[in-house]
């Protein structure tokens, strides 16, 4: 919605409920009129209605998003497709989207190992979600290869460790460092499971209205960014909480 069309909306907010209650009728003319008078004459006002617009719009977000995460739950939180770390028969799931070219996912994941350190009643679910370039998706695909050697964890976290961007050549090796075998990673990263995923990741994604890495999901909670421990675990406790009631 541009500029224009917030002010005029939120002017409405003010002055609509005085048509509603008029005599006659409006024609939307004098509507507009109207909204223009209140403008000129109170233009503080607008201040106040694009904040009432904006709390609205960010309610019906929220709204939307615990709506949607508890339709997508199971695929979310159970998907047998998905690596699970940490604590697998853990009482609270957290749910990453992550990219391993983010800088804000790199930074996220010292957090992240503090945070299961502390807590060990937390399930790690991570989705691979490859949306900055080619290396990104190399490195997915490497990253969900390396289940079938056993060899997930330290992939992910050595690749979280890395300096620079992921590419072909950084993404194998550092496979090959942490033991992987490279002819076999490349046969494996072929696989439909491995495809399945990140489409999976995408159409998620989409409908939860996910727009960047990381982002964390905690119950009915979509958390973006490279968010404080202390905010992901007082988030935990409140899922450990609604779950205990």
């Amino acid at each position: 919605m541009t500029l224009i069309k917030r002010i005029f909306v939120a002017a409405l907010l003010l002055v609509l409920p005085l048509a509603a209650t008029a005599q006659d009728a409006m024609t939307e003319d004098r509507v507009r009129e109207l909204v223009r008078e209140t403008i000129l004459a109170n233009p503080e006002i607008l201040v106040e209605a694009i904040a009432i617009l904006e709390e609205r719009a960010a309610q019906e977000r929220v709204t939307g998003s615990a709506d949607m995460i508890a339709a997508q739950r199971e695929q979310l939180e159970q998907d047998p497709n998905a690596p699970v770390l940490a604590n697998a028969d853990g009482d609270v799931t957290i749910v990453e989207f992550f990219d391993y070219n983010c800088p804000y996912c790199r930074r996220a994941a010292p957090t992240i190992e503090n945070l299961v350190e502390a807590d060990p009643g937390i399930r790690l679910v991570y989705r691979e979600w490859p949306i900055l370039g080619e290396g990104s998706v190399f490195a997915a695909r490497a990253a969900l290869a390396s289940r079938q050697q056993g060899l997930y964890e330290e992939f992910h976290w050595a690749m979280m460790d890395m300096s620079g961007r992921a590419e072909e050549r950084s993404v194998l090796t550092i496979a090959a460092e942490i033991g992987l075998d490279i002819d076999q990673l490349r046969a494996d990263m072929e696989a439909p499971e491995v495809a399945e995923h990140i489409e999976t990741s995408m159409r998620l994604a989409d409908l939860l209205g996910i727009t960047g890495t990381p982002t964390f999901i905690l119950g009915e909670n979509l958390v973006p960014g490279a968010v404080e421990q202390e905010v992901l675990q007082r988030l935990v406790d409140e899922v450990r909480e609604e779950q205990a009631q």
